[in-house]
């Protein structure tokens, strides 16, 4: 059977914006369910979730009965619940609120003996309604979230091979539910200075020891009111002034002073004649940008596979 070959979906946020608003809500239960079952980890890698073949999962989470995991299947549209001991539920995504998908969470939860309390009140947001009490109702748009979850696949993989790239401590390509925004993110080994910015409705300790120590950034978000178009960022912390300077690729890319980091469109990338080329030279060219004003020791950090891999292409292991 041939393999059709993905392409990049045109992404509009004014078409999509209600459908991400209700997945931002609901993602965030779903998140929260893990955070509380979870041992915590280092810059909260233990909350995220992550783009699968389906749609986006939780992957495996521990309880008492052994594990489970939580997956929004964006194929068939429904939440999914699974856990080792065989037992599994679902309900549909379409036709909800995010209050009737937080009664529906906590009830499947519950029939599958999977006991866990979260915190009724969003993350990373300014207007912070309770999710039990938040009963506006807005069309889901499943096309809308099908194309966006098609494109973060595409981004995923383009994300990949410049992971592949460093061998220093590194991130995960993390979905994170707070900021709704798929992220990658490098460190130098280097501490950081005290972080004392301020994100809505999330503790100051929490984001400190996020930014414990020097990184350089990267990832993708669908856009909300601030920037309303779907969009690549690349940013450092600390934030040197001689950052925003920096020569980057492609011809698209820009600055902006009220984000404080470089925008890439996803548009140019999506209209590129070589979408996965054009994005990786953002990246390439936002990270030396980094490394470069941070005086990161690229020679330790830096590795390339490329040759290793022409050499074993054809080496059976």
């Amino acid at each position: 059977m041939a393999t059709k070959k993905l392409t990049w979906p045109s992404l509009n946020f004014n078409e999509y914006k209600d459908t991400i608003y209700l997945l931002h809500h609901w993602t965030q239960m779903v998140g929260k369910v893990r955070l509380k079952k979870s041992p915590w980890q280092n810059h909260s890698w233990h909350v995220a979730l992550y783009v699968d073949s389906q749609g986006l999962t939780t992957g495996p989470i521990p309880y008492e009965g052994g594990v489970f995991d939580i997956r929004f299947d964006l194929t068939r549209h429904e939440l999914k619940i699974k856990t080792s001991n065989g037992t599994r539920d679902r309900f549909p995504l379409g036709g909800q609120t995010v209050a009737s998908f937080y009664e529906q969470l906590n009830e499947k939860l519950k029939f599958l003996g999977i006991a866990v309390k979260i915190s009724t009140k969003p993350n990373e947001m300014p207007v912070c309604i309770p999710f039990a009490q938040n009963t506006k109702r807005i069309p889901y748009l499943a096309n809308e979230a099908q194309k966006l979850w098609k494109a973060m696949i595409l981004i995923q993989n383009t994300l990949g091979v410049f992971r592949a790239r460093f061998r220093g401590k590194n991130s995960p390509i993390h979905f994170f539910w707070g900021s709704f925004d798929m992220a990658y993110t490098r460190f130098s080994g280097a501490t950081a200075p005290e972080f004392e910015g301020d994100v809505p409705n999330i503790s100051k300790d929490i984001m400190r020891e996020a930014y414990s120590h020097e990184v350089f950034s990267i990832g993708f978000w669908p856009g909300d009111e601030r920037l309303p178009e779907p969009a690549f960022y690349a940013y450092c912390y600390p934030n040197h002034d001689s950052f925003k300077d920096k020569q980057i690729q492609p011809e698209s890319a820009y600055w902006s002073d009220s984000l404080g980091e470089f925008i890439l469109p996803y548009k140019s990338v999506q209209t590129s004649s070589n979408p996965k080329e054009t994005l990786l030279s953002f990246l390439q060219s936002t990270y030396e940008a980094a490394a470069e004003v941070g005086n990161w020791n690229r020679e330790e950090l830096d590795c390339d596979f490329s040759e290793l891999e022409k050499k074993n292409s054809n080496i059976t292991i």
